[in-house]
C-alpha cells in the first residue's frame, strides 16, 4: 500500500481531470519503490508501529518524484539544461536512510 494517495498526488501536480489517474497511480507506486531502494527498507513496515506514522518528509519525497516523473516522462530531456533542485529527494532520504557506504570503525 502506498504512503500517499491519488488525491494528494493530483493536488501536488495541480491536476483536476481523471484522464491521468492510472498513470499517476503507477507513478506513486514507482516513486515509493524507488525511495525504498534509496532508504534500504520498506517504508510502511518500518513505521507500522510508529504512532506518528510515516514521516511527512518521506511522503513529500514520493510526491516530488511523482511530480518530476509526471512532467518528464522520458529518460532524457533535449534542449534544456537540467539542474538539481536544492533540498530535493536525495537530501530528504539522507535523513532517513538505513545504510551507509562503509562499515563502522571498530576502533572508534
Amino acid at each position: 500500500m502506498a504512503i500517499t494517495d491519488l488525491s494528494a498526488a493530483k493536488a501536488q501536480l495541480n491536476v483536476t481531470q481523471a484522464a491521468d489517474d492510472a498513470l499517476i497511480t503507477r507513478l506513486i507506486d514507482a516513486a515509493q519503490a524507488h525511495l525504498e531502494g534509496m532508504l534500504g527498507y520498506a517504508i510502511e513496515e518500518r513505521y507500522a508501529d510508529d504512532p506518528d506514522g510515516v514521516p511527512e518528509p518521506l511522503v513529500q519525497a514520493v510526491l516530488m518524484l511523482v511530480g518530476h516523473w509526471y512532467e518528464n516522462r522520458e529518460a532524457s530531456v533535449v534542449g534544456v539544461t537540467a539542474q538539481p533542485v536544492p533540498l530535493g529527494v536525495c537530501e530528504i532520504v539522507a535523513d532517513y536512510r538505513d545504510w551507509s557506504w562503509g562499515e563502522p570503525d571498530a576502533a572508534a
